[in-house]
């Protein structure tokens, strides 16, 4: 009877255990990261590339936009994708990378890594390797040119608190080719393949008298997903660490300080486009100002993926 008593008490106390942790969570949905609304934009690509009509996607309420007018989103929405318009001299471009897909009674967001090709009556034939993303930032369009494409993503808005870690649900499927294409070579096969992946940097920004933007990292969350999973998996979390982790036994290089010579950027109080110059760790109890989150099907940078790379994401939140 003894044994059968201490067994309970046993059993009581890790039931307990793991109703408190469990109770202790607190998720926060961030907005539109339940991927369920979506903006339609409905665009006429120049008769030069055939004048199609094509349709790009942002996470935003729910609405239909027809015409070739640089997208703006709304307050409403933190969020915006790797899919936009380019007018490079009067030519009307897409690239569409970032797609609603129906899960369930709503939508997830799928990104996939896709060839983006451009052919004007025969002269000019190039294409581009792009890999799908959503992040919280913005996108100024129309994008004018090809060259610096981080400076084309203003990455990170105002935040101010702490999460312990970033909450979602997902599936991948990693494409099988790892190729170089930037439009301007050949394509070329590379060893190897990429990953899908999540990061989260939690910043302290500040700016000086000339517009310049600093930052130093308080926290780091980053995962990579290289394996095939093709059933969804749900309230997978990757952990938020702060301060400098740059000793943990888990640390990775790409968690590192952002180098100064591949910055990434932002606007500046005057409304100018400029590098965020992170120039080292904060300590854990540093005080947060704006986080980069972001979510894409490749890891290898700009032009340089697995081609057919995908990447479902929903329901991502912050956890408490």
């Amino acid at each position: 009877m003894f044994i059968n008593s201490f067994r309970r008490i046993i059993l009581s106390i890790f039931f307990l255990t793991g109703y408190l942790f469990v109770s202790a969570q607190q998720i926060e949905k961030i907005p539109f990261g339940d991927m369920d609304q979506w903006v339609t934009r409905v665009i006429k690509e120049s008769a030069l590339l055939g004048g199609k009509t094509k349709e790009l996607y942002e996470l935003a309420p729910t609405r239909t936009i027809t015409g070739n007018t640089p997208y703006v989103s709304p307050k409403a929405s933190p969020w915006a994708t790797s899919s936009v318009m380019a007018n490079v001299a009067g030519i009307i471009k897409t690239s569409c990378t970032v797609f609603p897909e129906k899960r369930g009674d709503g939508f997830c967001a799928r990104l996939e890594t896709r060839f983006e090709t451009c052919k004007v009556l025969g002269v000019v034939n190039i294409s581009v390797l792009a890999s799908g993303t959503i992040f919280l930032g913005e996108v100024p369009e129309p994008i004018r040119n090809t060259s610096n494409p981080q400076s084309k993503l203003m990455m990170g808005v105002p935040f101010t608190q702490k999460p312990r870690a970033i909450q979602f649900d997902y599936k991948v499927q990693p494409g099988n080719t790892l190729t170089k294409a930037t439009g301007f070579s050949k394509i070329q096969k590379l060893a190897g393949r990429d990953s899908a992946e999540v990061c989260i940097m939690l910043q302290k920004r500040w700016e000086d008298s000339e517009g310049n933007v600093f930052a130093k990292r308080v926290g780091t969350g980053y995962h990579k997903f290289g394996d095939t999973q093709t059933e969804w998996v749900n309230d997978f979390q990757v952990p938020i660490y702060y301060g400098n982790i740059s000793d943990r036994p888990d640390f990775k290089w790409y968690m590192d300080i952002v180098p100064e010579d591949d910055p990434r950027y932002c606007r500046n109080s005057k409304g100018k486009i400029v590098a965020i110059k992170e120039v080292g760790w904060a300590d854990a109890s540093e005080e947060v100002t704006h986080i980069i989150l972001r979510f894409s099907a490749g890891d290898r940078g700009a032009y340089i993926g697995c081609p057919d790379s995908k990447f479902w994401v929903d329901n991502v939140a912050y956890v408490y």
